[in-house]
């Protein structure tokens, strides 16, 4: 199946035209610099959802320790850790925890036992979260490098209920029977999945610009992408910032939309954006990659206009908290389930706003950087996942390296 060259070109005739009747722009609002609060910036998070229909997010768990991995952006002096019961349907027991730097191959539950660390709040072992709130450690004296992992094991005395989660982290959590905080990973099985629990994001103290959100759906969570590599594009994207101090945070969560609640796919963008964006340390700037769940589950219904009218609602907030916004154009979708024409006049409605309004302080082309050039209608092969719609690690490493730097540092 082929794209015929004069329907792709009536195609962008439309969408001009389309883009022409929208609202001019009013420009960017310059926000105010934030430095990062004490030295502390948030280097790794999650956003979180709902549980889900199995496993220990739905069951919950009683008198078992779950083991996490968090890859940091940024190292430094010392952590601390959130932890969030957004989600749960009681008050979270956490009787334990304790924080290490990771020790050998990935997707192990082995840490570097003599620098285990035990974790307090509020100078205690143990808290309880209220349902629907977080909570955040005491510091912890841990040196930790750049671009390196830190090993999270959180005891739970439980029954916890249903546990607030991510539900792709593409990353391997583990459990154990007990308190085995302080254990070796001798007593740890791999949890079935990559969800993670509870543990929503982790802090440094350091030298240190300032935090960049990337904030999306499941191209930004990193869907396709090997589990436990960090070869999503946040990833790579943070890889090339360390030098110049900066941490990112993925904000991604599958399945998310703009413009409505979807269970485990997370509250609408809308909804999460102060949570998941506004109140993550010492952040300066977010990069927005939302849309195309919009645009799909419309099935062609969806205008370009009302999801231009969601970007500015976001630029607005972040505006508002004197945070830099830049957009990022949606990535080609033809061939994938739910591909319509009405949906690909919105997708292009909405880039040619991005790239031309004004209103976003900046923009990020990751189109351009993963279409194939021959057929601009589709990500290039090469890059393509297999479901016409989610780059794999090689469309995310050019992905990464469309963002310039410059621009997102400023």
């Amino acid at each position: 199946m082929t794209l015929g060259e004069g329907w792709v070109q009536s195609l962008f005739a439309t969408v001009a035209m389309v883009a022409s009747t929208l609202p001019g722009a009013t420009g960017p609002v310059a926000p105010a610099r934030v430095a990062p609060p004490d030295g502390w910036v948030a280097s790794w998070g999650v956003a979180v959802t709902q549980a889900g229909s199995s496993g220990p997010s739905a069951t919950g768990v009683r008198n078992t320790t779950i083991r996490q991995v968090a890859h940091l952006s940024l190292g430094g002096g010392m952590i601390r850790l959130r932890l969030s019961n957004r989600f749960g349907k009681q008050p979270l027991v956490v009787g334990a925890s304790s924080v290490a730097p990771r020790k050998g191959g990935a997707g192990t539950p082995n840490l570097e036992l003599l620098k285990s660390v035990p974790v307090t709040y509020g100078g205690r072992a143990a808290v309880t979260i209220p349902v629907g709130a977080e909570t955040v450690s005491d510091p912890i004296d841990l040196p930790i490098d750049d671009d390196s992992d830190v090993v999270i094991s959180t005891y739970f005395p439980g029954p916890t209920g249903p546990l607030t989660q991510h539900p792709a982290g593409y990353a391997t959590a583990f459990t154990a029977p007990g308190n085995q905080t302080r254990a070796g990973g001798a007593p740890y099985r791999k949890i079935p999945g990559m969800a993670r629990f509870v543990v929503s994001g982790v802090e440094v103290k350091t030298r240190a610009e300032g935090a960049l959100v990337v904030f999306g759906d499941s191209i930004t969570d990193g869907a396709s992408s090997p589990i436990d590599q960090n070869l999503r594009y946040p990833d790579q994207l943070a890889d090339r910032l360390t030098q110049r101090r900066y941490a990112v945070v993925n904000a991604g969560i599958g399945g998310n939309r703009l413009l409505a609640n979807g269970g485990v796919n997370g509250e609408a963008a809308i909804a999460r954006f102060e949570r998941d964006v506004v109140r993550r340390t010492g952040v300066r700037a977010v990069v927005i990659l939302e849309g195309i769940n919009d645009i799909r589950a419309g099935k062609g219904a969806i205008s370009g206009a009302q999801l231009i009218n969601a970007h500015r609602q976001l630029i607005a907030r972040a505006h508002a908290a004197g945070l830099k916004a830049y957009g990022a154009t949606l990535t080609p979708y033809w061939a994938a389930q739910y591909y319509t024409v009405g949906g690909e006049v919105a997708r292009q409605a909405l880039n040619q706003w991005i790239r031309t309004s004004g209103e976003y302080d900046g923009y990020v082309e990751f189109e351009h950087a993963v279409r194939d050039p021959l057929q601009p209608l589709r990500i290039r092969p090469g890059y393509d996942s297999g479901d016409h719609l989610h780059p794999n690690a090689k469309g995310f490493t050019a992905m990464a390296r469309a963002a310039d730097l410059d621009l997102l540092t400023s």
